[in-house]
């Protein structure tokens, strides 16, 4: 598990109906429900379309993916856009290995900022 040297973050970019959550560090069991309380936030203040960027995401487990899988149900259940752009080959190595990859909407960078 690689250890970054800053501490965890998420920036938030908003456009108009759009909004992109970008967790920086780690997303495990200690930083997930900082992550799902801006996600939970967002879609509150009427968000339609949600995207988790994990391209600086250095570290994603198990509580992680769950967050992500339960956010995708939800999005389909109550008829919202989620999507994720794809993080390091480590990241992604675990949708592989949980054959998510297909199941789950990943998009490019520039499709989740301008998806409004």
């Amino acid at each position: 598990m690689a250890h970054n040297l800053e501490p965890f973050r998420c920036a938030v970019q908003r456009q108009r109906e759009a909004v992109t959550v970008q967790p920086v560090g780690e997303l495990d069991l200690a930083t997930v429900p900082v992550v799902d309380d801006h996600l939970c936030e967002l879609q509150a203040a009427g968000f339609k379309q949600l995207s988790l960027d994990l391209r600086d995401v250095s570290f994603l487990d198990s509580t992680g993916l769950r967050m992500i899988l339960v956010w995708d149900a939800r999005s389909r259940a109550e008829g919202f856009v989620f999507s994720l752009v794809a993080g390091s080959p480590t990241v992604q190595r675990l949708f592989d290995l949980t054959r998510t990859t297909e199941r789950l909407n990943f998009v490019e960078p520039s499709t989740a900022r301008e998806a409004a």
